[in-house]
């Protein structure tokens, strides 16, 4: 083996044990989640004001993540830095927010300056560290345990597997959060107008629904047989069908070919308004796709896979399909 083959395996090596190492941490940290964590996500949620993420070092870079999270997904929250809170920067803090500090060691000064603030202003104090006995620790209200067995550097000192602990268990937060608060996709494109993610969740309808030519469609008194060369020909597994005045009267879907085959011998010669799903699923054309998706995947007791546009008369003007909105948002 020549000794850039065997660099390159050592590297291979190395980069395996840490993500061994870090792997581990999380799992022996997931197995001791506990009631902390369930009143953490209650005094968050039930806050007035604002999480307010503390950290120094390596820790601060992984509250400024966090706070970005949490905010992110429609909670107020920032990152507040000790040194600039212990010059003026607690101003910014009120009595109605949440405090979560982040320490490894839970013995800074930094942090543990800011306490008696806290106290003064009846502030819970969430820590997540990875010494429980820590001064910091006995000082909180809530303690998330983020301890770790080693760290993945090979003296045991440079922060990895205990900056990836404290991040996960932050998400977890964030995450736990969002759900209990419900936010729902529409409210999530609400958080983030801006950048390629935003033009994405800002999409309509209407942008992406298949309309014109490629709209499928049928008269309720047509043959099974036309709205088979229909579903096949606009590819979108469904065909609108209309009344005879051109409003929408039903739905019929390649699902409901294989329904309808068991009930009839001779299908193609049935007539569409007799076997027509009636009262389909509808959508406005303005309304987002997020919502569109959301509809879809909560929609009666199983995911449906198609909506249909009305305009203002009641006749089909677009149909948009589950599979638009997953590559509209994806």
């Amino acid at each position: 083996m020549s000794g850039r083959t065997e660099r390159e395996g050592t590297r291979r090596d190395v980069a395996r044990e840490v993500l061994g190492i870090e792997a581990e941490a999380l799992g022996r940290m997931a197995d001791r989640i506990d009631e902390s964590f369930s009143r953490a996500v209650e005094t968050v949620v039930n806050a007035r004001g604002s999480l307010v993420v503390c950290g120094v070092g390596k820790s601060g870079i992984i509250g400024r993540k966090i706070a970005a999270t949490v905010a992110s997904t429609g909670t107020p929250a920032f990152f507040l830095h000790p040194s600039e809170a212990a010059h003026g920067d607690l101003g910014s803090l009120s009595t109605r927010d949440v405090v979560l500090a982040i320490s490894k060691s839970g013995e800074g000064d930094e942090l543990l300056q800011l306490v008696p603030a806290f106290r003064r202003l009846e502030i819970p104090l969430i820590v997540i560290t990875g010494r429980l006995d820590s001064s910091l620790a006995r000082e909180a209200d809530i303690v998330l345990d983020a301890t770790v067995e080693r760290e993945a550097c090979p003296m045991d000192l440079v922060p990895t597997a205990s900056t990836t602990a404290a991040l996960a268990l932050g998400d977890a937060l964030a995450v736990a959060v969002l759900k209990e608060k419900d936010v729902d996709a529409g409210q999530f494109a609400d958080f983030h107008p801006g950048g390629a993610l935003g033009r994405r969740l800002r999409l309509t309808v209407g942008e992406v629904m298949h309309s014109g030519d490629d709209l499928p469609v049928v008269g309720e008194d047509a043959l099974m047989r036309d709205a088979v060369v229909e579903i096949a020909n606009k590819r979108l597994g469904v065909t609108t069908v209309v009344d005879g005045q051109g409003k929408l009267a039903g739905l019929l879907t390649d699902g409901d070919l294989k329904r309808i085959m068991m009930q009839h011998e001779d299908i193609l010669s049935v007539r569409v308004g007799d076997v027509m799903t009636r009262d389909p699923k509808t959508i406005g054309v303005d309304e987002l796709v997020v919502r569109a998706l959301e509809l879809m995947e909560t929609m009666g007791s199983s995911p449906i896979t198609s909506l249909i546009i009305l305009d203002e008369s009641g006749a089909p003007s677009g149909v948009i399909h589950i599979h638009d909105c997953l590559k509209a948002v994806g």
